[in-house]
């Protein structure tokens, strides 16, 4: 099963997660596009405070659902209040600096937002326990995503017309929403698991709404286990894993094998002495050697972080983008021999 959308990038590309730590808008625009041409980010950054966190920002993207800020957490509220303006704000200060800094720009680049599990796993409704526990505030939370998501694309465009835009989805509580890890809000308890096929159809509804428009999805999940088969099944032209947890072999062989592209998070997101260039790329040619994959399949991985650089320092930050660009350029070099 194929890719709704396939993403095709030039050889020798690196991306980055999203976050980055607490530097200028337009600094950070500066550092993607330069360091990572092949498939440069529009920043988040988180550290300015709450409505630039990764919530905020799927705020500022949403559809006719809106969020405030409560003593727990985001909730949401029946109108757009100033932590939802507050959101909005951040999100067009970024797309301000990246579309003076890109001026010109040819190429893909990439956006995030969080996911609609991760939003339902996290955000509460108005009068009750969290969005997870309300399958009808689930299916509304991925169609209100879908139709502004298409909307910031849209906006990206008009900005930098010369661009194919990427969408990646941010899931870091897939597997718990899966498996039943997610706390009420009480705290007390967890809220029942979902089943995976509720999951996948919820995702391919983003995925299927994007793809109309010639969008290509990643996701981007962290944890470990992450189910590469229930993705693979939703159509994301791309998954993104931390490979501190080695992806179980069948699922991840036939992902590559139907032109999946593997974001592969091999450099530290904290601040670490980063290894030799080929030894931080170990897990990637562990994956090959073990499922006998051709060399030439390695174009289709792309170097990341671990996971976002919003905990980093602002010189760890700029040296784990270059080693993300520099492992880029060693792929492709192995993926020619």
């Amino acid at each position: 099963m194929p890719p709704a959308v396939r993403l095709t990038l030039p050889p020798a590309s690196a991306s980055g997660v999203g976050s980055l730590p607490d530097i200028a808008a337009l600094e950070a625009a500066a550092l993607t596009l330069q360091t990572l041409p092949g498939l440069p980010y529009l920043p988040e950054l988180p550290a300015r405070g709450p409505g630039a966190d990764m919530i905020g920002r799927a705020f500022a993207v949403l559809v006719e659902l809106y969020g405030t800020l409560a003593p727990s957490g985001w909730r949401f509220a029946e109108h757009p209040g100033k932590d939802t303006r507050r959101a909005i704000g951040y999100l067009n200060e970024d797309l301000d600096a990246f579309e003076e800094r890109g001026q010109g720009l040819a190429g893909a680049v990439k956006v995030q937002v969080a996911g609609p599990w991760t939003l339902a796993g996290t955000v509460e409704l108005r009068y009750g326990d969290k969005a997870l526990a309300d399958p009808g505030a689930c299916r509304d939370i991925a169609a209100s995503l879908a139709d502004g998501l298409r909307g910031h694309v849209a906006d990206v465009r008009k900005r930098l017309p010369g661009v194919d835009i990427v969408v990646q989805l941010d899931e870091p509580l897939l597997l718990a929403v899966l498996r039943g890890g997610v706390p009420t809000a009480s705290g007390f308890g967890n809220l029942a698991a979902v089943e995976p096929v509720v999951v996948e159809q919820a995702l391919k509804s983003v995925v299927d709404t994007l793809a109309g428009d010639g969008v290509p999805v990643v996701a981007h999940c962290c944890a470990a286990d992450v189910p590469i088969g229930l993705l693979h099944r939703a159509g994301f032209a791309g998954i993104g894993l931390d490979l501190t947890y080695p992806p179980a072999d069948e699922p991840m062989g036939e992902y590559l094998e139907d032109d999946g592209v593997l974001l592969a998070g091999i450099v530290p997101s904290r601040d670490a002495a980063l290894p030799p260039v080929s030894v931080g790329l170990e897990p990637v040619r562990r994956i090959w050697d073990r499922l006998g994959l051709p060399a030439a399949g390695l174009a289709r991985v792309l170097p990341v972080t671990t996971c976002g650089l919003a905990g980093a320092s602002p010189p760890y930050a700029r040296a784990a983008s270059k080693r993300c660009a520099e492992s880029a350029d060693l792929l492709a070099e192995w993926a020619e021999a």
